[in-house]
């Protein structure tokens, strides 16, 4: 009985321990300034598809994609080109590519006017 005790005791350390490195990952990437790089958008196949936190994607909803944000944070999204801005929330994860960090729901693109070029150079900050 004791030695599950400390096996869980030992387990739960380990966990703790990696979350906080997560946490402390986030914040060393996602600075006020944000962090910089080239979204897209998802095909209309994808409407009606479950998502990664459970929901159901509706491409009229203000959600996106992202490799490795927590799901349920909200995200900041600046078009560099046009300086328009949405405020979206992570309920998806995306692979990692080397050009697209971010997956954006059609409308959150169209409000960011990228709906014509497919991608666009967009600066990302968590909102607090």
């Amino acid at each position: 009985m004791k030695a599950k005790r400390i096996f869980s005791l030992f387990i739960l350390s380990i966990v703790i321990v990696f979350i906080s490195i997560g946490c402390h990952n986030i914040s060393q990437y996602y600075t006020k300034n944000g962090a910089k790089g080239v979204a897209r958008y998802y095909a209309k196949h994808y409407n009606g598809k479950r998502t990664a936190s459970g929901e159901i994607y509706n491409s009229k909803k203000l959600t996106a994609a992202h490799p490795t944000l927590p799901l349920g944070t909200k995200v900041k999204v600046v078009n560099l080109r046009n300086k328009k801005s949405v405020i979206v929330k992570i309920n998806d994860r995306c692979d990692e590519h080397e050009d697209v960090f971010i997956d954006l729901s059609r409308q959150a693109a169209r409000e960011l006017g990228m709906i014509r070029k497919g991608k666009a150079n967009v600066r990302i900050s968590v909102v607090k």
